[in-house]
């Protein structure tokens, strides 16, 4: 997938391009409006491109050491994730990407915050979560295998309602919370989840 094309922006927009075209796709197909099965598809479609280019953004920032922490390690370009989409591989970052076993797909890739740092990044794979923590020194990336997981839930921020909260509670009693994602996607991850969990 390619996500300009998704948003119908060319490859330079700037970012509030790219949120104007997002919220433009999302008035006209949000499953809220009618649309059915289709509707319901096309979103989905429209969310991830969004994520996804969220989460290059936000790599470019952190990568290039404009980010709150401090510089990051860079991991080896050779072959790291050469199965996934170029576009995908820079939403991730080197240091996502150094965290990957072979073929392990990734689905998801937003910015995210966790009790840890304010200033994260959350992939969703066929295997497990990851993260990236921008503020940490050292132990920046972490993970949690489908396996290990005993249940996950999402809840809505208030008074507005748009931001979302992920918690996952794992089987050795420990609860993972990821704040600051658009509810959309907090709800795809947990019906992935879910459905992983089985």
């Amino acid at each position: 997938m390619d996500p300009h094309e998704v948003l119908g922006i060319p490859r330079e927009a700037s970012p509030d391009e790219t949120a104007a075209a997002f919220r433009a796709l999302a008035k006209q197909w949000h499953p809220d409006r009618g649309g059915g099965l289709e509707a319901e598809m096309r979103m989905a479609q429209i969310n991830a491109a969004y994520d996804m280019l969220r989460a290059a953004a936000w790599t470019r920032r952190h990568e290039d050491g404009e980010g709150p922490g401090p510089a990051p390690v860079r991991a080896p370009r050779s072959g790291r994730g050469a199965w996934l989409a170029p576009v995908m591989r820079h939403a991730l970052g080197h240091e996502l990407l150094g965290a990957l076993e072979p073929r392990e797909d990734v689905w998801l890739v937003t910015p995210a915050s966790t009790w840890a740092s304010p200033s994260a990044l959350l992939a969703a794979t066929d295997r497990r979560l990851l993260w990236l923590l921008d503020d940490a020194v050292v132990g920046r990336v972490g993970s949690l295998r489908f396996a290990a997981m005993e249940r996950v839930e999402h809840t809505l921020r208030r008074p507005r309602r748009r931001v979302a909260t992920l918690r996952i509670h794992d089987r050795g009693g420990r609860r993972h919370t990821f704040g600051d994602l658009r509810p959309d996607t907090a709800l795809t991850l947990q019906r992935r989840i879910a459905a992983a969990l089985g």
